[in-house]
């Protein structure tokens, strides 16, 4: 497999200096120079397959330099929930039924309880297995709205060869993330930025693509930037397809069209564009919401073809407060600049914070089930669209809510909507009792470069 840039002035790098350099010279995102197409016979068989089994064959269309029975490994290694607790084969991501066609696929079984944890965990391991073949060190610079960061810090902790560096905003993530995140110590060093994420992820870029600190390729990206994070979150768009073929809910609406809904709540766009992927080799998406808060350019754009950049809003689903999200840029490039073409697959929907209150509490009072704030708005947007499409078209083709954090991370908004308290699992109350170590800066580029020269 061959990746190139997506500005298009670099190309011909290997997956090996794609996870290396995360970002392009030209300042573009990696992409495979082209994509490969998945059988027929393999989604057929896709229900009666783990999701070990998935992820190694998906894995290897994308890396060719690392060989199969080194990748089953890393694999094993990093969906290994005996490692924090459970049993099996890779992490749980149950498939929870809450209304008429309308899924729920939880994503938050890793050890920090979110859905990043898959991305972090194989892409440390991935980096670990290059480390040790070259002798070679590495700094990680990674920015972060909340989950990002706990889960690069924890799959990334003690890792041999390889010093991390997370951005995180002042004052904007929730006390459990921060906690999460500024607790390790170790080879994890926390950096509070006085500012928004947009501005922590804009520092992380200048590191990447500053001659004089990083001219020797001593740094690399755990940001979504880097296509090592986006490649094991396509795992899981196969296998919540293959739970869902095993309840008989896929409609069946041509001979050989088989078809899903994914529902993204979505922020610097990673998630969203990892099942993009996974519909352009073969996998039968019949369509995608692209589910925001009011931090909304991407719907926008799939309204109006217009793309406006801006300043994030905060709001109760913070990880999701991206006003100018990297990987729409992967986005254009999959879609050739063409939004009328992009709108054909996606459907942008935008979920205000009134919104996505009403629907936590609603689901909540009628099936029991109950979703944190980010799983709200892909719900809310869920919703919407069955709504439309009822109407306009009487097709009526399941959705798959992807679910990703659990809402006790988030408890101190969602506690006072159900009147009730939300257990904190016994993993996280060590985690609470830790002491925060973190290095408060000012939004300066120079202050930051500063402390990496130091370290």
């Amino acid at each position: 497999m061959i990746y190139r840039s997506t500005n298009k002035k670099v190309s011909g790098k290997s997956f090996k200096e794609v996870l290396f350099e995360g970002l392009a010279s030209d300042g573009g995102l990696y992409m495979p120079e082209s994509f490969p197409v998945i059988g027929k016979d393999f989604i057929k068989e896709l229900p009666n397959k783990s999701f070990n089994e998935i992820a190694l064959e998906i894995s290897k269309l994308f890396v060719d330099d690392i060989p199969e029975p080194e990748l089953k490994k890393i694999i094993e290694d990093a969906f290994d929930p005996g490692a924090f607790g459970g049993s099996g084969d890779g992490f749980p991501t149950p498939l929870v039924k809450i209304g008429d066609k309308l899924y729920v696929e939880e994503l938050w079984h890793g050890p920090t309880l979110a859905f990043k944890d898959f991305g972090a965990r194989f892409m440390s391991r991935a980096m670990g297995y290059f480390l040790k073949q070259s002798g070679q060190k590495l700094k990680i610079i990674v920015a972060t709205s909340g989950d990002t960061g706990s889960a690069v810090a924890a799959g990334f902790y003690n890792v041999p060869n390889i010093k991390v560096y997370i951005l995180y905003p002042s004052g904007k993530v929730s006390d459990l993330q921060e906690k999460q995140l500024t607790t390790f110590g170790g080879n994890i060093m926390a950096i509070e930025v006085r500012g928004v994420f947009d501005d922590c992820q804009k520092l992380a870029k200048q590191i990447l693509g500053d001659k004089e600190l990083n001219g020797k390729g001593e740094f690399s990206s755990a940001n979504s930037i880097n296509f090592g994070r986006l490649l094991p979150q396509m795992f899981y768009y196969f296998f919540g397809y293959a739970k869902l073929v095993a309840t008989g809910e896929i409609l069946r609406r041509t001979q050989d069209d088989e078809g899903v809904i994914f529902s993204v709540p979505s922020g610097n766009f990673g998630n969203l564009t990892a099942g993009l992927m996974c519909k352009k080799i073969g996998l039968p998406i019949a369509k995608f919401i692209a589910a925001t808060n009011i931090n909304d350019v991407v719907p926008e754009y799939l309204h109006t073809g217009v793309y406006r950049p801006r300043i994030s809003q905060k709001t109760m689903s913070n990880s999701m407060d991206v006003g100018n999200p990297s990987n729409f840029a992967r986005m254009l490039d999959l879609y050739q600049n063409d939004a009328k073409m992009m709108a054909k697959d996606i459907v942008g929907i935008s979920v205000n914070e009134e919104e996505t209150t009403q629907t936590i509490k609603l689901v909540y009072e009628e099936s029991g089930y109950l979703l944190d704030t980010h799983s709200a708005v892909a719900v809310k947007a869920a919703l919407v669209l069955s709504e439309v499409e009822g109407r306009e078209s009487g097709i009526e083709i399941p959705i798959i809510s992807l679910s990703t954090a659990h809402p006790v991370k988030f408890k101190d908004a969602i506690e006072p909507m159900i009147e009730k308290k939300i257990e904190i699992p016994e993993k996280l109350k060590e985690t609470m009792s830790k002491e925060k170590k973190s290095i408060l800066i000012e939004n300066n580029f120079e202050e930051l470069k500063a402390i990496l020269r130091k370290d």
